[in-house]
C-alpha cells in the first residue's frame, strides 16, 4: 500500500514539474527570484526531450509500482499519462522534439514579457 501511495506521489510530483516547466515563467513575472529555479528546469526538460531520454522519475515510479505488486509501464511519463490525452498516437522522435521546442518557445515568449515588465518604469516616475 505504501509503495502505491509513493508511486502516486511521484506521478503528482512529475506532473507538477511539467506544469512548472511550461507555466512557471508566468510566476517568474511576479516573483523574479524564481527564475533561478525555473530556468534550470526548462533546460533539463528541453534536454530530455531533444535527446529522447526518459525522466528519472519514470523508472522510480515504475519501481514503486512493481514493489506494490502493480504493473510498470514500458514508456515514459509523457507517453503513458499525457500523450493519450493530447496526442492519440505514440510518442515519436518528431513529437518529442516538438514538445521540447514548444517548451522553449512558450518560455521564450513569457521571459520576453517578464523582461519587458521588469525594465518598464513603475511608480511616480513612470508617467513622466
Amino acid at each position: 500500500m505504501a509503495y502505491s501511495l509513493f508511486a502516486d506521489a511521484v506521478v503528482l510530483a512529475h506532473f507538477g514539474f511539467i506544469l512548472f516547466v511550461v507555466f512557471g515563467g508566468l510566476a517568474v513575472i511576479r516573483w523574479r527570484r524564481l527564475v533561478w529555479l525555473h530556468l534550470p528546469t526548462v533546460c533539463w526538460a528541453a534536454v530530455l526531450e531533444f535527446q529522447g531520454l526518459i525522466c528519472p522519475l519514470t523508472p522510480l515510479e515504475n519501481w514503486l509500482r512493481s514493489q506494490a505488486g502493480g504493473d510498470a509501464y514500458p514508456t515514459g511519463f509523457i507517453e503513458h499519462y499525457l500523450l493519450p490525452i493530447i496526442y492519440p498516437a505514440g510518442l515519436t522522435a518528431d513529437v518529442q522534439f516538438a514538445l521540447g521546442a514548444g517548451v522553449l518557445v512558450i518560455n521564450g515568449v513569457v521571459y520576453a514579457l517578464a523582461i519587458y515588465r521588469w525594465r518598464r518604469p513603475s511608480g511616480p516616475e513612470a508617467g513622466r
